[in-house]
């Protein structure tokens, strides 16, 4: 441990000598030039672009994971991707430290690796309803910072996301009924109980953003439901099609594009309408402990555009996210009875009868159930990698990197690898706790689930509250089995086991 500290502060000391500060850049006789960086030759006229390409190229989207680690196997520690048609390069980064000398350099406003074809629905397509105002997604510079000073108060402070623990904890419960009602004669779930999940994390969303009940999880769910969370999978799916393969949306409407546009308008319609509702019933004396985040934000802004256009974002992103991290974190539980079983004993303490509700107060004692959260996220995050894009020229693992490159941080490759965490093929939630031995061996930029800085996920402390929660609930009520074997995990849209969840959940005596 001690040699991996010196060796990080001789990185850093090494480093220190060769970066310049300010934004102009100057080349020192111990910095390689661009050039040199390893990656993948491109093809002329096709660039790397033909490697998405199906039958033909050798990348695949939906395994991205795999492509990364080949990418890390082959190249190393710092990966160009040049020649993408339609988009600047991608530099891709396996190297935790130099991840957090990226996030420890950031200025004042951050640029994420764009993704323009959501900046042209959102500044071109339907700029008469988003005008300037185009949210937090796919949005930088001036705009981007205004919008979010405004919302992060009561986004990102611990205290905002226990206010509502209340109604993410009575959604967890209903959640644990409409498992028992869909368990058939072998307490088996349906194969599709992911979209079961999808259901709970729209209503706990709906709740949380607007103080709104869709009824989700009704015997007989509005028909609302079913629509947005398919229009959600369905921008998800689109966006990396778009984004990485031949640009042809740009030059005119493709089919891929037109089911893009198609779902998103779907989600604006149908969170407006609810929006709407929730506008509706607000009353602007009410004590801010009483409003939804978009009724909060509303008094306090008193710019209905700005509030509207927060609870379209946190729909976009909040709903899948939190629920593939649900169904993947319960498949790991499942196919880790022993780990289960040291989780049952910690809940059996701090919620000793079925009846005990959830709080943030026992949530606080729940230290192995966190760790498992943690653990299952580090070995299979939901999303696999995040990034920045460079605002200036600067140096980055040694070598000139110019302005406008995106840098893309692969924590899912970074967070598997032994140098950075010891048996890290191995599901040990206990690494996470301070008592363990393990805890002080891993890097901690190696593994940044909801990213970092900034731009750090803005519904990072309510996606948390909703995950232990309703774990909490399930697991207070039920174990969990899995038959079908050992199941691979793919891009679909979010990082999730490939195949039907059909779970067991016994019954607790």
């Amino acid at each position: 441990m001690t040699s991996k500290i010196v060796r990080r502060f001789l990185k850093s000391f090494t480093k220190a000598k060769s970066v310049v500060t300010s934004s102009e850049f100057t080349v020192t006789e111990n910095v390689k030039p661009y050039g040199s960086i390893p990656g993948p030759k491109p093809l002329p006229f096709l660039g790397n672009s033909w490697r998405f390409i199906p039958l033909i190229g050798d990348f695949q989207i939906e395994h991205i994971d795999k492509v990364s680690l080949r990418l890390f196997k082959k190249y190393g520690k710092i990966v160009k991707m040049e020649g993408l048609l339609g988009r600047p390069d991608m530099l891709f980064l396996f190297d935790p430290d130099e991840i957090e000398d990226v996030f420890r350099r950031e200025d004042a406003m951050p640029v994420r690796p764009s993704m323009p074809s959501l900046n042209y629905y959102k500044h071109v397509l339907r700029r008469e309803f988003f005008g300037d105002l185009g949210g937090v997604i796919a949005v930088h510079g001036e705009s981007w910072q205004k919008f979010r000073s405004k919302v992060n108060q009561i986004m990102l402070q611990p205290r905002s996301a226990k206010m509502y623990s209340s109604v993410i904890a009575a959604t967890a419960e209903e959640f644990v009924h409409r498992i028992s009602v869909l368990r058939n004669e072998r307490l088996e779930v349906p194969d599709d109980f992911l979209n079961e999940i999808h259901k709970w994390s729209l209503e706990s969303l709906a709740r949380v953003a607007l103080d709104v009940r869709m009824g989700c999880l009704d015997e007989n769910p509005p028909p609302d439901t079913q629509k947005l969370i398919d229009a959600i999978t369905t921008f998800f799916l689109k966006v990396p099609i778009l984004e990485l393969k031949v640009p042809f949306w740009r030059l005119f409407n493709t089919p891929t594009f037109n089911l893009y546009i198609e779902a998103l308008d779907c989600i604006k319609g149908i969170c407006l309408k609810y929006i709407e509702q929730s506008m509706a019933s607000l009353d602007l004396h009410s004590n801010e402990s009483q409003l939804s985040v978009m009724q909060k934000v509303l008094k306090r802004e008193k710019d209905v555009k700005l509030a509207s256009i927060l609870a379209l974002d946190l729909f976009l992103v909040g709903v899948d996210t939190t629920s593939n991290a649900v169904a993947s974190i319960l498949y790991q539980l499942a196919a880790h009875p022993a780990k289960q079983s040291a989780l049952h004993r910690e809940l059996d303490r701090v919620l000793p009868r079925k009846n005990v509700r959830i709080t943030p107060e026992n949530l606080e004692e729940m230290h192995y159930l966190k760790a498992c959260i943690k653990e299952t996220m580090r070995m299979f995050p939901v999303v696999i990698g995040n990034g920045r894009q460079t605002t200036s020229d600067c140096v980055i693992g040694g070598f000139e990197i110019p302005k406008g490159v995106q840098i893309v941080f692969q924590h899912y490759v970074i967070s598997n690898q032994e140098e950075f965490f010891t048996k890290s093929d191995e599901f040990i939630p206990e690494r996470w706790l301070k008592q363990c031995p393990l805890s002080k061996n891993h890097h901690p930029f190696a593994s940044l689930p909801f990213g970092f800085g900034r731009r750090m996920c803005l519904g990072k402390r309510f996606a948390e509250l909703e995950i232990q929660a309703l774990l909490a609930k399930i697991l207070q009520n039920y174990r969990v089995e899995y038959h079908y074997g050992n199941l691979e995990y793919y891009i679909h849209p979010m990082y999730t086991p490939n195949g039907p969840l059909k779970f067991k959940f016994i019954d607790k005596s």
